[in-house]
């Protein structure tokens, strides 16, 4: 499809966020850049996914607002929402004995209507769907018999096939070795530039989000405590701040993108061990 002319904008405005008991994220205000490929990173518990499913409605704000294209989400209809904005959530759960193909196929469900049915176009989104996550050869098996690898492909093919303007995925590369986890970033990251999607995705590689972000997020405690561009966020002084690590954060040698190398306890033994041997007798 053509680059959407104008991208669409998805946006929180102080907004409160939590389950049970005490608040997660809190007066949080993030502008998701229009067109462009938002990686959200941060600690393990905060704040990352409870976000993204504020972000997508699937959590309702306890204060503030979420914007989409200006309009309040919580104000939209469900099937107008959900043709503008996916969410493929951690851990998503198919109905027992589901094909690929079917499961690929809902993605269309917002598509449909009294006045509009399955057409030739929903055929060829879920053709396409399949095609560039490299799961067409399993359209006719059950989603129960696949490796988690080929499950976490086919539910990506899920939301691309809905085709959305604004895509949200939480740790879309779990379960993948390495070079399915690049060959899916490569595809949303591809998707973005064929047809100016927003998208946020949730991720904890922080050289694998550095390397495809446009924009980064970094969160802590449930507030952003830095956004921009990878080079001017991902320092050794924000590693050290949102993961309690050490680091030295180096240009990487294929994307010129910021590369974090940890300065783990193993790390400073063999720097040590390095010192002894170079030092005279």
């Amino acid at each position: 499809m053509a680059l959407n002319s104008h991208p669409t904008r998805l946006s929180a405005r102080n907004i409160t966020l939590g389950y049970a008991g005490a608040p997660i994220v809190q007066g949080l205000s993030l502008e998701l850049p229009a067109g462009k490929v938002s990686y959200i990173v941060g600690a393990n518990a905060c704040g990352k996914s409870t976000l993204l499913r504020g972000l997508a409605r699937l959590l309702s704000a306890r204060s503030g607002a979420v914007l989409l294209n200006g309009a309040d989400i919580h104000r939209m209809p469900t099937r107008a929402l959900a043709r503008e904005l996916g969410i493929l959530p951690q851990a998503p759960t198919a109905p027992e004995g589901i094909t690929v193909s079917e499961l690929v196929g809902r993605g269309r469900s917002p598509h449909q209507g009294w006045f509009r049915q399955w057409t030739g176009a929903d055929d060829d989104a879920v053709a396409a769907a399949l095609s560039v996550t490299g799961t067409l050869g399993l359209a006719g098996r059950t989603v129960d018999e696949l490796s988690g690898g080929q499950r976490q492909r086919v539910w990506i093919a899920m939301a691309l096939a809905q085709e959305t303007e604004v895509l949200l995925l939480d740790e879309p590369t779990t379960y993948l070795d390495l070079a399915h986890q690049v060959e899916v970033l490569d595809v949303v990251s591809e998707l973005n530039a064929r047809r100016g999607t927003t998208v946020a995705i949730v991720l904890h590689d922080l050289n694998l989000a550095a390397r495809y972000a446009d924009h980064l997020v970094a969160m802590k405690a449930g507030r952003v405590v830095a956004e921009g561009k990878p080079e001017a966020v991902l320092t050794a002084a924000l590693v050290r701040e949102v993961f309690g690590l050490e680091s030295v954060v180096v240009p990487d040698p294929v994307t010129g993108t910021p590369l974090v190398v940890p300065l783990g306890r193993r790390a400073a033994l063999l720097g040590a061990g390095a010192s002894l041997a170079g030092a005279p007798a």
